[in-house]
Protein backbone atom coordinates (compact mmCIF):
# COMPACT_ATOMS: atom_id res chain seq x y z
CA UNK A 1 0.00 0.00 0.00
CA UNK A 2 1.21 3.46 -0.88
CA UNK A 3 1.28 5.57 2.30
CA UNK A 4 2.13 8.81 0.52
CA UNK A 5 -1.46 9.91 -0.34
CA UNK A 6 -2.81 9.57 3.24
CA UNK A 7 0.25 11.28 4.72
CA UNK A 8 -0.06 14.14 2.22
CA UNK A 9 -3.79 14.52 2.86
CA UNK A 10 -3.50 14.39 6.66
CA UNK A 11 -0.60 16.83 6.88
CA UNK A 12 -2.21 19.15 4.32
CA UNK A 13 -5.48 19.22 6.27
CA UNK A 14 -3.84 19.69 9.67
CA UNK A 15 -1.36 22.21 8.30
CA UNK A 16 -4.17 24.10 6.56
CA UNK A 17 -6.22 24.22 9.77
CA UNK A 18 -3.30 25.54 11.80
CA UNK A 19 -2.16 27.87 9.01
CA UNK A 20 -5.69 29.21 8.58
CA UNK A 21 -5.75 30.15 12.25
CA UNK A 22 -2.36 31.86 11.91
CA UNK A 23 -3.36 34.02 8.92
CA UNK A 24 -6.78 34.76 10.45
CA UNK A 25 -5.22 35.97 13.70
CA UNK A 26 -2.51 37.82 11.77
CA UNK A 27 -5.36 39.68 10.06
CA UNK A 28 -6.71 40.75 13.46
CA UNK A 29 -3.21 41.79 14.57
CA UNK A 30 -2.65 43.87 11.42
CA UNK A 31 -6.11 45.40 11.78
CA UNK A 32 -5.34 46.36 15.37
CA UNK A 33 -1.96 47.85 14.52
CA UNK A 34 -3.15 49.95 11.58
CA UNK A 35 -6.15 51.23 13.55
CA UNK A 36 -4.13 52.27 16.60
CA UNK A 37 -5.11 49.32 18.76
CA UNK A 38 -2.93 47.35 21.15
CA UNK A 39 -2.69 43.56 20.86
CA UNK A 40 -2.43 42.09 24.33
CA UNK A 41 -2.51 38.39 23.46
CA UNK A 42 -2.55 35.96 20.54
CA UNK A 43 -3.43 32.31 21.16
CA UNK A 44 -2.34 29.78 18.52
CA UNK A 45 -1.94 26.60 20.59
CA UNK A 46 -2.70 23.63 18.32
CA UNK A 47 -5.19 22.14 20.79
CA UNK A 48 -7.31 25.29 21.15
CA UNK A 49 -9.27 27.63 18.92
CA UNK A 50 -7.11 30.62 18.04
CA UNK A 51 -7.83 34.05 19.49
CA UNK A 52 -6.48 37.59 19.44
CA UNK A 53 -7.15 39.89 22.37
CA UNK A 54 -6.94 43.62 21.73
CA UNK A 55 -6.85 45.71 24.91
CA UNK A 56 -7.04 49.14 23.28
CA UNK A 57 -9.33 48.87 20.28
CA UNK A 58 -10.43 52.20 18.81
CA UNK A 59 -11.84 50.55 15.64
CA UNK A 60 -13.24 47.14 16.65
CA UNK A 61 -15.14 46.62 13.40
CA UNK A 62 -11.98 47.03 11.33
CA UNK A 63 -10.06 44.67 13.63
CA UNK A 64 -12.72 41.97 13.63
CA UNK A 65 -13.24 42.03 9.84
CA UNK A 66 -9.48 42.09 9.17
CA UNK A 67 -9.23 38.51 10.48
CA UNK A 68 -11.40 36.74 7.90
CA UNK A 69 -10.59 39.18 5.08
CA UNK A 70 -6.80 38.97 5.37
CA UNK A 71 -7.21 35.34 6.43
CA UNK A 72 -8.41 34.69 2.87
CA UNK A 73 -6.43 37.28 0.92
CA UNK A 74 -3.01 36.28 2.30
CA UNK A 75 -3.35 32.59 1.29
CA UNK A 76 -4.63 33.64 -2.15
CA UNK A 77 -1.55 35.84 -2.47
CA UNK A 78 0.68 32.97 -1.37
CA UNK A 79 -0.90 30.75 -4.04
CA UNK A 80 -0.38 33.50 -6.63
CA UNK A 81 3.30 33.79 -5.70
CA UNK A 82 3.71 29.99 -5.89
CA UNK A 83 2.21 30.03 -9.40
CA UNK A 84 4.37 33.00 -10.43
CA UNK A 85 7.49 31.18 -9.20
CA UNK A 86 6.28 28.02 -11.00
CA UNK A 87 6.75 25.94 -7.87
CA UNK A 88 5.91 22.27 -8.32
CA UNK A 89 4.18 22.36 -4.93
CA UNK A 90 1.90 25.28 -5.88
CA UNK A 91 -1.00 22.84 -5.55
CA UNK A 92 -0.39 22.82 -1.78
CA UNK A 93 -0.74 26.62 -1.69
CA UNK A 94 -3.90 26.25 -3.79
CA UNK A 95 -5.28 23.71 -1.32
CA UNK A 96 -4.45 26.04 1.58
CA UNK A 97 -6.11 29.03 -0.12
CA UNK A 98 -9.27 27.00 -0.78
CA UNK A 99 -9.26 25.73 2.80
CA UNK A 100 -8.99 29.26 4.20
CA UNK A 101 -11.86 30.52 2.04
CA UNK A 102 -14.08 27.61 3.04
CA UNK A 103 -13.23 27.81 6.76
CA UNK A 104 -13.59 31.60 7.02
CA UNK A 105 -16.69 31.60 4.81
CA UNK A 106 -18.46 28.97 6.91
CA UNK A 107 -17.29 30.57 10.16
CA UNK A 108 -18.70 33.98 9.25
CA UNK A 109 -21.73 32.86 7.24
CA UNK A 110 -23.03 30.19 9.62
CA UNK A 111 -21.61 31.76 12.78
CA UNK A 112 -23.86 34.76 12.17
CA UNK A 113 -26.87 32.70 13.24
CA UNK A 114 -25.47 32.02 16.72
CA UNK A 115 -23.31 35.17 16.94
CA UNK A 116 -20.29 32.94 17.51
CA UNK A 117 -16.85 34.51 18.14
CA UNK A 118 -16.01 37.19 15.58
CA UNK A 119 -19.59 37.15 14.27
CA UNK A 120 -20.92 38.38 17.61
CA UNK A 121 -18.40 41.23 17.57
CA UNK A 122 -19.25 42.10 13.96
CA UNK A 123 -22.96 42.29 14.71
CA UNK A 124 -22.42 44.09 18.03
CA UNK A 125 -20.41 46.82 16.31
CA UNK A 126 -22.82 47.44 13.46
CA UNK A 127 -22.26 44.94 10.67
CA UNK A 128 -25.60 43.92 9.15
CA UNK A 129 -26.28 40.20 9.39
CA UNK A 130 -26.80 40.02 5.64
CA UNK A 131 -23.17 41.20 5.24
CA UNK A 132 -21.95 38.17 7.14
CA UNK A 133 -24.18 35.89 5.07
CA UNK A 134 -22.95 37.56 1.89
CA UNK A 135 -19.33 37.04 2.91
CA UNK A 136 -20.00 33.38 3.67
CA UNK A 137 -21.94 32.85 0.46
CA UNK A 138 -19.04 34.23 -1.62
CA UNK A 139 -16.02 32.85 0.24
CA UNK A 140 -17.26 29.28 0.74
CA UNK A 141 -18.17 28.44 -2.88
CA UNK A 142 -15.02 30.22 -4.09
CA UNK A 143 -12.96 27.95 -1.82
CA UNK A 144 -14.78 24.89 -3.15
CA UNK A 145 -14.15 26.09 -6.71
CA UNK A 146 -10.42 26.46 -5.94
CA UNK A 147 -10.42 22.91 -4.54
CA UNK A 148 -12.15 21.52 -7.66
CA UNK A 149 -10.13 18.81 -9.41
CA UNK A 150 -7.34 18.87 -6.82
CA UNK A 151 -7.60 15.17 -5.94
CA UNK A 152 -5.09 14.11 -8.58
CA UNK A 153 -2.35 16.13 -6.91
CA UNK A 154 -2.97 14.12 -3.75
CA UNK A 155 -2.82 10.77 -5.55
CA UNK A 156 -6.60 10.21 -5.55
CA UNK A 157 -9.07 9.42 -8.30
CA UNK A 158 -8.62 8.46 -11.93
CA UNK A 159 -6.23 11.39 -12.42
CA UNK A 160 -4.14 10.43 -9.39
CA UNK A 161 -0.49 11.31 -9.84
CA UNK A 162 2.61 9.94 -8.23
CA UNK A 163 3.26 12.01 -5.13
CA UNK A 164 6.71 13.49 -5.18
CA UNK A 165 8.93 13.22 -2.14
CA UNK A 166 9.41 17.01 -2.21
CA UNK A 167 5.64 17.49 -1.84
CA UNK A 168 5.62 15.29 1.25
CA UNK A 169 8.60 17.14 2.71
CA UNK A 170 6.92 20.53 2.18
CA UNK A 171 3.60 19.38 3.64
CA UNK A 172 5.03 17.52 6.65
CA UNK A 173 7.61 20.21 7.50
CA UNK A 174 5.02 23.01 7.18
CA UNK A 175 2.64 21.12 9.43
CA UNK A 176 5.36 20.50 12.03
CA UNK A 177 6.51 24.14 11.88
CA UNK A 178 2.92 25.33 12.49
CA UNK A 179 2.55 22.95 15.45
CA UNK A 180 5.79 24.31 16.86
CA UNK A 181 4.66 27.91 16.28
CA UNK A 182 1.42 27.17 18.11
CA UNK A 183 3.27 25.65 21.03
CA UNK A 184 5.65 28.63 21.22
CA UNK A 185 2.89 31.24 20.97
CA UNK A 186 0.73 28.97 23.13
CA UNK A 187 -1.75 30.60 25.46
CA UNK A 188 -1.91 33.89 27.29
Amino acid sequence: MNVRPPILVITSLLGSWLGMQVVHELGHVIGAIVSGGHVSCVVLHPLTISRTDVSVNPHPLLVVWAGPLLGCMLPLGLWGIAIWLRLSEAFLARFFAGFCLIANGLYIGIGAFDRVGDCGEMLKHGSPIWGLWLYGSIATPLGLLIWHRQGGHFGWGSEGREIRCSSLIVSVSTCLALILLGLVVGEC
